[in-house]
């Protein structure tokens, strides 16, 4: 039997937080919002009204989650007023800036921004590149995954001195993985970006954590594209282990139906088209895959001394330190090939 996900553990404070979730439909803001509400919190929940209207499935966790709210039943005494939903597409600097204000107008400030909005481009390299539509996949990852979070970040940080930014991405953006390349290189802009940004907000007393989950945790509870595959990096041609395969296997084994633009259809990524997908997880797996993630976040998050990198899960810290160790070794063999380059100062 899998035993309970550990309670929320969260940092002492003198009072109520602010926090603003970029993506307050998704299966992870929902989570989120919910404890922070309970713990007596301010949440400012964000997501795309398009999207919300168009797909009655995705988002009928978040009509019940807002359900909740107005009886304020389970999520603690007051949770309506503690809880503002705003239209946020961070792929917007617009309505990024409009989010901010709506907080600061409604609450008084943020004292921590979560950004969750995340997606994942499945197709090897060549897949992506093989055609002007596949081409724009590639600029859509990085509107949504880098330069979406770069908004919000920046409307955060022009209005308000708050306390506290964090981002999720999983351990893709210190791992390569195949068929996810663009998704990882996402990730390693975002994490570029969030570690130079660090340095510079420091001295206003602004934080920053970036929060690597699982890979399977920010793929399987957003949005997941497939570009159509080429022969060549089929099983039968190519032993990569893909991941389109691996992530296409693991939907078809669901005991529920995946959502599939609106209607309910098998996940099919061998398709000749362009496929966009929201798995609709099992209640019990998606809160397996979220409870240490959740764990995390309510640990960190307004802690007075957070840490700027945090792995969640023995999986993703064996991970990470297989390939830091890795690159050391890799450091090591051609050690001497790197000093030669060197030019040793002539003796005075």
């Amino acid at each position: 039997m899998t035993p309970p996900p550990p309670p929320p553990r969260f940092p002492s404070h003198s009072g109520p937080r602010v926090w603003l979730i970029t993506s307050g439909n998704s299966p992870l803001g929902i989570a989120l919002a919910r404890q922070v509400l309970a713990h007596g919190d301010y949440v400012v929940a964000g997501l795309i009204p398009a999207e919300f209207e168009k797909d009655e499935e995705r988002f009928a966790e978040f009509r019940g989650f807002l359900q909740d709210a107005g009886q304020n039943d389970s999520v603690g005494g007051g949770g309506k007023e503690r809880l503002r939903v705003v239209g946020l597409d961070v792929r917007l600097m617009g309505q990024c800036q409009a989010a901010v204000a709506d907080a600061v107008q409604v609450f008084g400030r943020v004292d921590i921004l979560f950004c969750c909005t995340s997606e994942a481009i499945i197709g090897t390299v060549e897949e992506l590149a093989a055609s002007q539509r596949t081409l724009t996949l590639i600029r859509e990852q990085f509107e949504t995954n880098f330069f979406g979070p770069v908004n919000i970040i920046k409307a955060s940080v022009e209005i308000l001195p708050l306390m506290q930014c964090e981002f999720k991405f999983s351990t893709a953006s210190h791992l390569g993985t195949p068929g996810l390349g663009l998704y990882c290189a996402s990730g390693w802009a975002i994490e570029g970006f969030c570690d130079s940004l660090a340095y510079e907000i420091a001295p206003f007393n602004i934080k920053m954590t970036i929060v690597q989950p699982n890979l399977e945790i920010s793929v399987l509870t957003n949005k997941i594209t497939s570009a159509p595959p080429l022969p060549q990096y089929s099983p039968d041609n190519n032993p990569a282990p893909l991941s389109r395969e691996i992530l296409g296997g693991l939907l078809d084994r669901l005991d529920s139906n995946t959502t599939f633009n609106g209607s309910s259809k098998p996940p099919t990524f061998a398709s000749p088209e362009i496929v966009s997908l929201y798995p609709a997880l099992p209640p019990s797996m998606k809160s397996a895959l979220l409870a240490e993630t959740l764990h995390a976040l309510t640990a960190i998050g307004g802690h007075e001394n957070p840490p700027a990198r945090h792995i969640v899960g023995f999986e993703g810290v064996a991970s990470v330190k297989e390939k830091l160790k890795t690159v050391s070794e890799e450091l090591e063999d051609f050690v001497e090939v790197s000093g030669a380059v060197d030019i040793e100062r002539e003796e005075e």
